[in-house]
């Protein structure tokens, strides 16, 4: 056979070799309207050579199809030693993430690998439930390759919006950095745009503020480029606030879509013991006033933090989004950091009072003592805050979230990114965070880093882990499986809130509980996501069809 192809759901990721191809056996999708329902086309050339093929989408609803190629990246370091048995893959090598467009040249066929086409069908809320067919046509050299095709079906129920937080960590540096752009130039501007639209079209309804340079993965004693909104004046000793271009970006991410802002963290990581690196005009000078050697506790820094939050929150009063604002002392504190970060948070916690004030950590401990209002808890440390539930948790992953439990390295099958949805609905949890959309930094932020090149912050994190999109060449984010998948998670818990308003919260629970379901132990298969959402999807019709 010269080209064979087959269709495979978006959970599958497809290797050259195609040893882990898993044919979608029901050539159905469906989804809710507003809701992005996607599919993959794996395909292999086997005729010698090489070549490219176009693609000519034949659908009633062609215009809502879009059909990019999957790309594979390098994966240097795709995971940790310390891995469980559900990995993909742990050595080196090339494997499917990067979502690209389909240029004029076509799409590349490879002889004897299997590579694939991912394709989109964007509903939106107007669009007339039914079933419409969806045909790709996949040509060479005037020859027809293939012609698979699916059903797609729109159930006559609008997806609702997300009701919780969910936030993937905005580095505007990395941008400028990457893009060789001035800070806060007209160019710079456009390109953040660009990946805030990208972000909130994929259901990240949070955006970090930096009202100063983030503190985040930076060495002691190191830094990383000014991106900070808030101008500091100092005249004869006193401060001074300006606050315009803060307003200029909360203006254009609630045009892009987003609803709520975290605002960077006003203690450094890991203890919360030196302050971020703030920038002044101070005599006509602009340089650096605060930074790894403020004493985080000392009087100078605690009087500019009381004079800088009061007018802050003057500031978000008047823009009407004091309610939908969150702050943070200091990312991941351990034991050690208890004193510290007790003395960071009896800075700031009366000036803060009455405001969300979130951090990522994974010991019951700072909440128990009243430190942290909503804990953000790592993944696989999160038995004990469910046993001793907070008013409010989230829930969080990064590097070391390694065995079991979800997360979305390149190399992990993509359930184990998709589950998350289930199981924030499951535990009822109040929000979602993750350290790198846009991360294009070396560990600790000592050099930038090619993403195409470099896909593990240079041999630190499992491939992945550090960023969702990559920089595109014209200053548009190229989107990922892992953003795609995480598109997915997020609309599967709001399709749950949409049965959950027809049918009751219990019925949603049996069916998500046809097998065992918590962070370390869920269904090791695509199957179980696919028939969980379909069964979602066929009990909202037929109630929908009811009423």
């Amino acid at each position: 056979m010269d080209f064979e192809c087959t269709i495979v759901s978006s959970l599958c990721k497809v290797f050259p070799g195609g040893e882990n191809i898993e044919e979608m056996r029901d050539k159905t999708v469906t989804g809710l309207k507003g809701e992005t329902l996607s599919f993959q086309i794996a395909y292999r050339q086997n005729a010698g050579g090489r070549g490219r093929g176009s693609v000519k989408v034949i659908s009633p609803i062609a215009d809502k199809v879009h059909v990019r190629i999957v790309n594979l990246v390098p994966c240097e370091y795709p995971c940790h030693r310390k891995r469980d048995g559900g990995y993909l893959a742990h050595r080196p090598g090339l494997y499917p993430d990067r979502l690209s467009e389909i240029t004029q040249w076509g799409f590349p066929l490879v002889d004897g690998q299997w590579r694939c086409l991912w394709i989109d069908v964007e509903t939106d809320e107007k669009m007339e439930a039914g079933e419409y067919p969806v045909k790709i046509r996949m040509e060479a050299q005037g020859g027809v390759l293939g012609e698979p095709q699916v059903t797609c079906r729109v159930v006559d129920c609008v997806l609702p919006a997300l009701p919780i937080p969910h936030t993937e960590w905005f580095h505007s540096d990395c941008l400028a950095e990457y893009y060789r752009v001035e800070v806060f130039s007209e160019r710079h501007w456009e390109i953040i745009r660009a990946f805030v639209e990208s972000a909130a079209k994929h259901r990240c309804n949070m955006l970090l503020t930096p009202v100063f340079t983030p503190p985040l993965d930076t060495a002691v004693g190191g830094e990383r480029p000014t991106v900070q909104l808030v101008d500091v004046t100092v005249r004869e000793g006193k401060y001074e606030f300006g606050f315009e271009r803060l307003r200029r970006w909360v203006d254009m991410a609630r045009e892009c879509g987003i609803e709520y802002f975290e605002f960077s963290h006003l203690f450094t990581q890991w203890g919360a013991k030196a302050a971020p690196k703030i920038m002044a005009v101070e005599d006509g000078t602009y340089r650096q006033i605060f930074g790894w050697d403020t004493d985080a506790s000392g009087a100078e820094y605690r009087e500019f933090l009381h004079l800088f939050l009061a007018a802050l929150k003057r500031e978000l009063g008047e823009m009407r989004i004091e309610k939908k604002c969150y702050f943070h002392i200091s990312d991941e504190p351990s034991m050690e950091h208890l004193e510290s970060y007790q003395k960071a948070w009896e800075t700031v916690a009366p000036e803060l009072e009455g405001y969300e004030m979130i951090d990522a950590l994974s010991h019951y401990d700072f909440y128990e003592k009243g430190l942290v209002g909503q804990p953000v808890c790592a993944v696989d440390a999160i038995q004990p805050f469910l046993e001793k539930r907070p008013e409010r948790l989230w829930c969080y992953y990064c590097t070391s979230q390694c065995v079991d439990v979800p997360n979305r390295f390149i190399v992990l099958p993509g359930y184990r990114t998709r589950i998350l949805g289930t199981l924030l609905y499951k535990y009822r949890l109040d929000g979602f965070l993750h350290w790198g959309y846009n991360f294009y930094y070396s560990e600790r932020s000592l050099y930038p880093v090619d993403p195409y090149r470099n896909t593990d912050a240079d041999g630190a994190f499992p491939s992945g882990d550090s960023f969702l999109v990559y920089p595109g060449a014209d200053g548009k984010p190229e989107e990922s499986i892992r953003q795609m998948l995480m598109d997915e998670a997020m609309s599967d818990y709001c399709a749950f809130l949409a049965l959950e308003k027809l049918a009751g919260r219990e019925r949603v629970l049996e069916l998500i509980d046809e097998k065992k379901v918590t962070f370390d132990d869920y269904p090791q298969e695509e199957a179980y996501l696919l028939r969980l959402r379909g069964r979602v999807n066929e009990e909202i019709a037929k109630l929908v069809n009811q009423a």
